[in-house]
């Protein structure tokens, strides 16, 4: 975490029986900080919504909060002890109801360039398993935190002053843009996402990532499938 003062700091997972944060955690924690009413930025790191064949395949609203229902009825990862590969293995939810194509690729991991497809498991670098871990929560979020957070794109392209916002990051497009010292790879990814964030505030250079260069076509797909910040 970053502000305009402090550089970015790791931030501890509240005392616990648990070494580490877990995601019903870190989203109490997002819940607490995002009701305070300081406009806040949060990067998540995993994908918000699916491509466009997803929706057509199953033949889905092209409606964001009618997709994260029915993706947590079908895939429960929010729940005690439940753990995706006990969803792809069938021994809960109906994970095999809305399986995706490790072919099928968003626009926005299209324009990124190394970004792998949202249901491509199992190989490095993959987002497939933290996606669809993750998706559940973001239901969690918006249930909880309502009009008080802007979900970037879904709720818009433009975003109110002093509005808090949650939207997906990629941290290859920045990790490599700050010296790593002693972190690991993923607390320098972490790091590197918020180092990014506070220096394009300062420079003021934020607004324009908020507006990527799209067709009306693919701005429009985009408003489903999602976006990652700071692709243009």
């Amino acid at each position: 975490m970053a502000d305009q003062v402090s550089s970015p700091g790791e931030q501890q997972p509240p005392s616990s029986p648990g070494k580490y944060w877990t995601r019903r955690g870190i989203a109490g924690w997002l819940v607490e900080r995002l009701s305070e009413h300081r406009p806040t930025l949060v990067g998540i790191d995993h994908g918000f919504s699916f491509p466009l064949r997803y929706f057509e395949t199953y033949r889905l609203p092209h409606d964001w909060p009618a997709f994260l229902d029915d993706f947590r009825h079908h895939w429960p990862t929010d729940e005690d002890n439940t753990y995706v590969d006990f969803v792809r293995e069938g021994i809960c939810g109906n994970g095999a109801a809305r399986l995706g194509d490790a072919h099928w690729r968003r626009i926005t991991d299209v324009r990124a360039g190394a970004a792998k497809s949202v249901f491509h498991f199992d190989v490095p670098g993959s987002v497939a398993k933290a996606t669809h871990g993750g998706l559940p929560w973001l239901l969690y979020l918006r249930r909880q935190l309502g009009g008080r957070v802007h979900f970037w794109p879904f709720d818009g392209w433009d975003i109110a002053a002093r509005q808090s916002v949650i939207a997906e990051v990629y941290p290859s497009l920045w990790n490599r843009s700050f010296a790593r010292d002693a972190r690991s790879g993923d607390q320098h990814d972490a790091y590197s996402v918020a180092a990014w964030m506070r220096r394009a505030d300062h420079d003021r250079s934020l607004p324009e990532f908020f507006q990527p260069s799209l067709t009306p076509a693919e701005r429009e797909a985009a408003r489903i499938e999602g976006w990652i910040l700071g692709i243009k």
